[in-house]
């Protein structure tokens, strides 16, 4: 360049002395502010950044979220989302770019934890994990329970003094884990993990299991209501009874769980029968019982009576001597009866004989005819047929003859 052309006493920066400045003076200008906007561009790296843009209706400015920052949201962040966040500029010289770099950032109009909650509630809705017809009935008397709770909280307390006294037959083993703080879920859900594992794995048969806590505030409660643990609940072969809080506490392990308690006594409550209840029960089952024989054995005496009092059975032989009597009868009707139809066929035999006797040829002979038959045994009706010579034999009413032909004569 030639430097006559400008003017006298100006320095030349080059580009990226010029981006430094602007980089030092803008980081070191707005190293900590607050700026609210709505959230668009929302894209997460495989990197596990998360990266987007504040806009308002006039500008928009770049953004990110490192990911050691994103585990300390609680909320997922979304398009369409209008935020409050803290952080500072930064300038990526090599681009000539400034972003906004948030360390902080939180819904406007709901808390924080509300989101979260809406989003998980919704996601875990779309996958299924709150469908009636998954969930695991309760057993109807339990051998052997698990709490997965605090070992030094009022609720595990409450629940062993319930379950020991509405059913001291259950063994009931303890689980002791953090209910509240960093990990906490986490923590909550591997012991879910392990006590299924111990389960199907015939170490330590398990018939129900309780997992919850005592009341607090949403804050104190929220490893309820972490992804983690609705997972392990999910997953779990074990019917799980959801335990968390008050009454109107209502969290993401209430809605998975195979049954909601209201609070930690409800559900030792709900997981066990009342012995003396039960005993009430079956006494008065007992006596039910009882009565029930006694009617049945009072109208089976009383139809005994009845059958007693019967002709049949007081003169049992009557009715046997009335079907011999009847028998006799029937025979003499049939023996009559078989004696008409005998006669009646010999009367029908001697008319037909007397018929064929009439038409009997033998008849015919003993009136003084005779039948010829030639040699051949055939009937002899014509002198013609017949040669001198020929031997005939001839039938009579009584005998036959042999004769020769000597001579035959035609009419």
């Amino acid at each position: 360049m030639n430097k006559s052309l400008l003017p006298p006493g100006v320095k030349v920066l080059q580009v990226s002395e010029l981006t430094q400045a602007i980089k030092g003076v803008l980081e070191e200008g707005f190293a900590n502010f607050w700026v609210g906007g709505e959230i668009t561009g929302c894209k997460r790296h495989e990197s596990g950044h998360v990266y987007l843009t504040l806009k308002d209706d006039r500008a928009q400015i770049k953004a990110v979220l490192w990911r050691s920052v994103v585990p300390r949201l609680r909320f997922e962040p979304k398009n369409g989302l209008a935020v409050v966040a803290r952080g500072r500029l930064d300038v990526y010289a090599p681009h000539g770019e400034y972003k906004l770099v948030i360390e902080q950032m939180f819904p406007q109009g709901i808390g924080a934890l509300e989101l979260a909650f809406q989003q998980l509630r919704e996601k875990l809705f779309s996958l299924g994990y709150f469908e009636p017809k998954r969930k695991k009935p309760l057993p109807r008397m339990p051998r052997r329970i698990a709490l997965v709770t605090s070992p030094t909280g009022a609720a595990v307390r409450d629940m062993l003094e319930v379950l020991i006294g509405r059913w001291p037959a259950a063994e009931v083993v303890v689980c002791p884990v953090r209910v509240q703080g960093e990990g906490a879920a986490a923590e909550i859900a591997a012991a879910v993990v392990h006590l299924n594992r111990l389960h199907a794995g015939n170490l330590l048969a398990i018939d129900v299991m309780i997992v919850g806590r005592g009341g607090g505030s949403l804050e104190d409660l929220w490893a309820f209501n972490e992804e983690v643990l609705a997972a392990a609940i999910f997953a779990s072969r074990i019917p799980v009874v959801s335990a968390v809080g008050h009454e109107t506490d209502v969290t993401i392990a209430d809605l998975v769980a195979d049954y909601r308690a209201l609070t930690p006594t409800h559900a030792a409550t709900a997981v066990v029968s009342d012995r003396q209840e039960l005993v009430t029960g079956l006494r008065s089952i007992e006596g039910r019982l009882h009565e029930c024989v006694r009617r049945a054995v009072d109208r089976a005496r009383e139809r005994v009576d009845d059958l007693g009092s019967r002709r049949a059975f007081r003169l049992p032989l009557d009715h046997v001597r009335e079907h011999e009597r009847r028998l006799d009868d029937w025979s003499e009707r049939l023996k009559r009866a078989g004696q008409g139809r005998l006669e009646r066929a010999r009367e029908r035999a001697e008319a037909l004989t007397a018929r064929l006797d009439a038409l009997s040829p033998l008849n015919i002979l003993a009136r003084g005819y005779s039948v010829t038959q030639d040699e051949n045994g055939a009937v002899v009706r014509d002198a013609g047929t017949l040669r001198q010579g020929d031997v005939v034999r001839t039938r009579l009413h009584s005998g036959r003859l042999v004769c020769r032909v000597e001579e035959t004569e035609r009419e």
